[in-house]
């Protein structure tokens, strides 16, 4: 099932040191490499070369600063559909990300900064130095239109999280090109959109079982919409989730299943970052995207942070949503793999989305290493589409995409989830909005969403969100410091 990941972790331990030679955005991404790897200067010579390179860049994705608390703390933590949780004094520094009260100088804020800036400098690493490579021509395009795709990716995250962020295209040569200015964001978003224009015209619609998980095709034109839609292209958004409907996704049948070990790279499934526990090799089965998150205080669980929050258990699902219990696992249940969750546990609720069951636990590894991070699925991508149809006039296109969802959600069962049938443009926006909250819950887009809906300052506000201000998180003060006066804090920080 995980053949690419497999190579991934095969590939990647001698790409590292090339990779680190040349530093990201700042000197501050200079690491002391591990001794006994692949020099750079003898790298990059061969095709072997590029496809570790490739594999590289697609490694980096799991790592801690990508999907451990960084994540949790820039993506998620500010949303009102989650909580903190974990023990009371346990990491007590992610709770400022959750009232508003983190500052510059906190290091989950620059853990996230510098994460995003080492996986651009990997991507860099590939664009820089594989078009000089003398391999096969179409292997060649498609290893670019990788790293363009994931290099788009990393600004997204950027950007959304801090507004003008630097932009930086190419390895550094010199030290008077490691610091560089912040760029405004609107040039940020048009470069993310020219990358993934090269990424669709480069990538496949789809892989051989060998190298499920790259990037597709699929994945660059529902990155491409999302883009659109912080951005209110609403004809670039409609334009793209149309594109992405015709290459043959469609919605898992069961929504719970869809998020298990065995149902990963699913039909659904547009783009998941590719996690693997390797047998015999702990230290490369680093994810704890699950581990983080998982029941705490049983064997085979984890420690229990991001959990639910009782707004969305109580307020955010209708009635008989199963998807409700599809996303929450609640103190004292037994889940449907059998795990029985003891009443005794710290918090009332956990995310069931990240869920591996405990008897899949291998005593060395990190819990839940094997599972995978869904990135973007079919159902945002037509939840997408609803959003742009209505903002465009287009009531019954808008409603057939989002009935569509609904349909698979309530699992057959007529007498739950009725089709919307609303018409008038802001009732059938609020459903939409509605429907991504439910529909994506615990999948780190919620924060981000109500900030471009413009409704942060209402639901955020009881819990401090200023606004003109925590729109965008405080750029690292350390990256300030070293960038030689290049860099300028965000405002109200």
């Amino acid at each position: 099932m995980k053949q690419f990941t497999r190579s991934i972790y095969k590939a990647a331990g001698g790409m590292m040191l090339a990779a680190l030679l040349a530093a990201g955005c700042t000197s501050s991404f200079l690491e002391v490499p591990p001794q006994g790897q692949q020099p750079g200067q003898q790298f990059w010579k061969s095709a072997d070369d590029a496809a570790k390179a490739v594999n590289a860049m697609y490694a980096n994705l799991h790592e801690w600063k990508q999907v451990g608390f960084a994540s949790i703390a820039i993506e998620s933590l500010g949303s009102d559909d989650v909580e903190k949780g974990s023990d009371l004094n346990d990491a007590a520094f992610l709770s400022k990300y959750h009232d508003f009260t983190v500052g510059p100088t906190e290091g989950q804020n620059l853990d996230f900064w510098k994460g995003q800036y080492q996986e651009i400098n990997f991507c860099n690493q590939v664009l820089d130095n594989v078009p000089n490579i003398n391999m096969d021509a179409n292997l060649k395009n498609r290893y670019l239109a990788e790293a363009k795709f994931i290099r788009a990716f990393a600004y997204f995250r950027l950007v959304r999280a801090y507004g003008d962020v630097p932009l930086r295209l190419q390895v550094p040569k010199g030290a008077e090109e490691y610091n560089l200015a912040r760029t405004p964001k609107a040039q940020v978003w048009t470069t993310i959109e020219k990358d993934l224009a090269d990424a669709v015209a480069g990538l496949p619609p789809s892989y051989g079982a060998n190298d499920v998980g790259r990037a597709t095709k699929g994945a660059a034109l529902a990155l491409s919409a999302k883009v659109a839609m912080y951005q209110q292209k609403w004809n670039d958004v409609l334009n793209y989730t149309n594109q992405v409907a015709t290459l043959g996704y469609d919605l898992f049948p069961n929504y719970e299943k869809m998020f298990r070990i065995a149902n990963e790279n699913c039909i659904e499934s547009v783009f998941e970052i590719q996690c693997q526990l390797i047998p015999g090799n702990p230290d490369a089965s680093n994810s704890q995207y699950s581990e983080v998150q998982a029941v705490r205080g049983v064997p085979g669980g984890g420690w229990g942070f991001n959990v639910p929050s009782a707004d969305l258990a109580n307020n955010a699902y209708e009635t008989g949503d199963p998807r409700r219990g599809a996303t929450i696992i609640f103190r004292g249940e037994t889940t449907a793999e059998g795990d029985v969750i003891p009443p005794s546990v710290p918090n009332p609720m956990y995310n069931k989305k990240s869920y591996v069951p405990f008897s899949l636990f291998v005593s060395g590894y990190k819990s839940g290493a094997d599972q995978n991070v869904r990135v973007i699925r079919f159902a945002e991508v037509l939840l997408m589409n609803a959003e742009a149809n209505n903002e465009l006039g287009n009531t019954a296109d808008a409603l057939k995409s989002l009935n569509r969802v609904r349909l698979r959600a309530r699992g057959g069962n007529p007498n739950i989830l009725p089709d919307v049938t609303v018409t008038d443009k802001a009732q059938l926006r609020n459903a939409i909005w509605r429907e991504r909250r439910v529909e994506l819950a615990m999948e780190f887009d919620r924060f981000f969403d109500v900030i471009r809906q413009g409704r942060a300052a209402a639901i955020f506000g009881p819990r401090g969100f200023q606004a003109g201000r925590n729109e965008i998180w405080p750029v690292p003060q350390n990256e300030i410091d070293i960038s030689a006066g290049k860099l300028v804090q965000n405002p109200g920080y």
